[in-house]
């Protein structure tokens, strides 16, 4: 079967009207291949062909090597030698010798009696030298891209053809983790906002935490969203693990080993003496777990800080020297101070002891949905220690949610600046956060949690984080050490694609992973103006050229500012 028909069948399959496909041009032979490129020698006459029927970088080959058809993706060209070239009228070379490099990228093996034609990536047939090589054609490349597997959302548009739309496979696109680079004002916000809108419109049951450390997405998921800030985000300090309480109290847990091990022999006994705490509901702890002896220090069970601090003054009676008494002075000394700080008033503000972790994971991961499947966390304005605890807390539930459910409710966490969570540098941040992404990282999968990063300094991104995310979209980005990180953790072949990320217009992105049906370079459709993100960048020469007349101006900001009650008040 021709390529030709081969492309006809494939769009008859996705169900696309199909209409009369020309046989594609001879453009040039195959000179030289390995296991992964292959090098066209174009024919006389092919540079001055029109525009649109000559290759160029990130233009799509097609080789017919006999049992399947292989496609290659244009990386580099070169004319011929001047001396061996001869020129048109148009001064447009005509000579041979010209050439053109190919990354082999995959192939559609042709329709059998017992099975229809399908794209996979990979070539299991290569093809041989002097097979002849053709410009993908309108209709071979809306097959393939038609090809992507599963359940698919659009996104924007193939850059090569703008009438051929990109698509994303929704399960391979949050199973396999994503991530999303650019540099700063690249578009990667709007970029979140569209696919997020796109997958929701076709899947409104979805539990999806957005963790928003710029305060931009409260508007651009309008009533499907829920806004948490921290006026209404409560997260009961009882819901810590033992390695976060610890954290908390002593940053990079330096000179405090014996508290340390007083708390973790005083914990477990306060959470016991709360067994009986009520749920909303009425029904008490001990209606649910008869043994006592099951809670350890990390079980996520309601107790109180001054039950702690009534254990300490229990211990502190019935120690003699003033050396051994001092580690239970000072632990009691750091409780109350981070109990009373209004930073962490989100914590430990409460002054009941109730079960509320149902009602709290309902709220987080939207169960029920009731019409609002997204959960969008403000950060905007936390302290940074504040927000990596915030983060670090949503993001271990999530797994663990996942984790005991089995996955019968999936969750997606999607993480701005997450090298501010998730560093490269193992000994910057809050210890515990980066933990529990690159444990997501990992495991998610298994468990029904998936894992959006969003950021513009690949480099400084855990790269276990960045090596785990199958599908990736790069905008813009002109540093070159994030080029190199972010070539270091791309999947495919295609990594040619990667030499234009400084020329990438605003809203473009080389789509690259699981979730598209091959390597490309895309350009995400518009997000409406009542969804576009907080985040466009002030004109200084528009603000500059108005003089602020106001006089309650200032009084404005300031009361603004001093209502964010979590920053008023220092350790």
């Amino acid at each position: 079967m021709s390529k030709t028909r081969l492309a006809r069948k494939q769009l008859e399959d996705a169900g696309a009207p199909v209409s009369r496909i020309p046989e594609p041009k001879l453009i040039g032979r195959v000179v030289s291949i390995d296991g992964a490129h292959a090098v066209i020698s174009l024919s006389p006459g092919a540079l001055s062909a029109a525009r649109e029927d000559r290759p160029q970088i990130g233009a799509i080959l097609s080789i017919d090597a006999g049992p399947s058809v292989v496609l290659g993706l244009v990386s580099a060209m070169s004319g011929p030698p001047a001396a061996a070239s001869a020129a048109n009228a148009d001064g447009r070379s005509t000579g041979p010798g010209a050439l053109v490099e190919l990354e082999l990228i995959g192939e559609f093996s042709k329709p059998t009696a017992s099975a229809p034609g399908r794209f996979r990536r990979g070539v299991s047939f290569y093809p041989a030298l002097n097979d002849g090589a053709h410009l993908a054609t309108r209709d071979e490349l809306a097959a393939l891209f038609l090809s992507n597997s599963g359940a698919t959302v659009r996104v924007g548009a193939i850059k090569q053809d703008a009438s051929i739309p990109a698509s994303v496979a929704v399960n391979n696109l949050f199973s396999r983790h994503c991530a999303i680079l650019g540099t700063t004002g690249a578009g990667k916000s709007c970029a979140v906002t569209l696919m997020l809108n796109s997958v929701l419109k076709k899947y409104p049951h979805a539990h999806i935490v957005l963790l928003d450390v710029h305060n931009e997405y409260a508007n651009c998921f309008g009533e499907k969203a829920i806004v948490f800030d921290s006026s209404n985000l409560t997260l009961p300090f009882w819901m810590l693990t033992f390695e976060e309480f610890s954290e908390i109290l002593y940053p990079g847990r330096r000179n405090c080993e014996e508290e340390i091990e007083i708390l973790l022999e005083l914990i477990p006994a306060a959470r016991r003496m709360n067994l009986g705490a009520p749920t909303k509901s009425g029904a008490g702890l001990t209606e649910r777990r008869s043994d006592p002896s099951a809670v350890t220090v990390d079980t996520p069970t309601p107790y109180r800080v001054s039950d702690l601090l009534t254990l300490i003054d229990r211990s502190l009676g019935g120690l003699d020297h003033a050396r051994a008494t001092a580690p239970f002075k000072r632990l009691r000394a750091r409780l109350k101070q981070i109990s009373t700080d209004a930073r962490y008033g989100f914590m430990f503000g409460g002054l009941t002891v109730q079960d509320t972790m149902s009602e709290l994971l309902g709220q987080l991961f939207r169960i029920p949905v009731a019409d609002a499947p997204v959960s969008v966390i403000e950060l905007g304005g936390m302290p940074d220690e504040v927000a990596q605890v915030v983060v670090s807390v949503i993001a271990r539930i999530a797994f663990e949610f996942g984790l005991w459910s089995h996955g019968a409710a999936p969750v997606a966490l999607i993480v701005e600046d997450a090298h501010r969570f998730a560093a490269a540098d193992s000994d910057s941040g809050f210890a515990p956060t980066r933990r529990a992404l690159v444990r997501i990282a990992k495991e998610g999968r298994k468990t029904g949690v998936s894992l959006w990063v969003v950021s513009q300094r690949p480099t400084e991104l855990d790269p276990t984080v960045l090596s785990q995310c199958n599908s990736i979209f790069a905008m813009r980005l002109a540093n070159q050490a994030d080029q190199d990180a972010l070539r270091a953790a791309i999947p495919d072949a295609a990594t040619s694609l990667l030499a234009c990320l400084p020329s990438l217009g605003l809203g473009e992105a080389i789509a690259i992973g699981e979730s598209v049906a091959l390597p490309c370079r895309i350009r995400f459709d518009a997000v409406s103006r009542e969804t576009t993100p907080r985040s466009l960048t002030s004109s200084f020469t528009e603000a500059w050229a108005i003089s602020i007349e106001d006089e309650a101006f200032l009084e404005r900001i300031v009361d603004q500012w001093r209502a964010q009650k979590i920053l008023t008040a220092l350790s």
